[in-house]
């Protein structure tokens, strides 16, 4: 496949192909050359504290397969660009959240799923120590409601953000 070349569905980057004797220039936008990497791959911090990490687990595994995305799981925030918050989180819950979104490196991102940490889900109206949702301590990007979200959502808000960074701009960077 050539480099003018394109697949159904792919957006394309602008690219000014000239050639020469020696080989081929290729000029285009740094920018979108960053955005679009950036955008394919993700590595993920996953924070399960509920029955929504079990989904998060079974969109990993093989039938749905995060891999072919380009989001790779990462045990620590300092290698991860995606924050998924998946399940109830308390009070006493919400000042390790808050520190594991802070040590990570800039642009980051957050997907908050399930109706848990969306919204308190079923637990907030019986429990007194739940928190009402995960934006209340963080900012969220984009939001998978269910409960539990079923993987094929997780995948569909894994691509929403994936569309969002494709979107910015490098100096928007520094505006977060």
């Amino acid at each position: 496949m050539g480099l003018d070349e394109q697949k159904p569905g792919e957006e394309k980057v602008p690219i000014y192909n000239e050639k020469l004797a020696d080989g081929n220039l290729i000029l285009t936008q740094a920018n979108k050359i960053l955005t679009v990497a950036q955008a394919r791959s993700l590595w993920y911090l996953l924070f399960g504290t509920a029955c929504c990490a079990i989904e998060l687990m079974a969109t990993g595994a093989s039938r749905y397969d995060f891999d072919r995305l380009g989001m790779i799981f990462r045990a620590t925030p300092r290698q991860s660009d995606l924050m998924i918050i998946a399940g109830t989180i308390t009070y006493k819950m919400a000042p390790v959240v808050k520190r594991l979104y802070d040590q990570m490196a800039e642009p980051r991102y957050v997907l908050a799923m399930g109706g848990c940490a969306i919204g308190g889900g079923p637990f907030y109206y019986d429990s007194y120590a739940v928190l009402r949702g995960v934006d209340k301590i963080i900012p969220v990007d984009v939001y998978v409601p269910g409960c539990p979200p079923r993987p094929e959502s997780l995948l569909h808000g894994c691509l929403e953000v994936g569309k969002k960074i494709k979107q910015q701009k490098m100096t928007d960077w520094r505006k977060r």
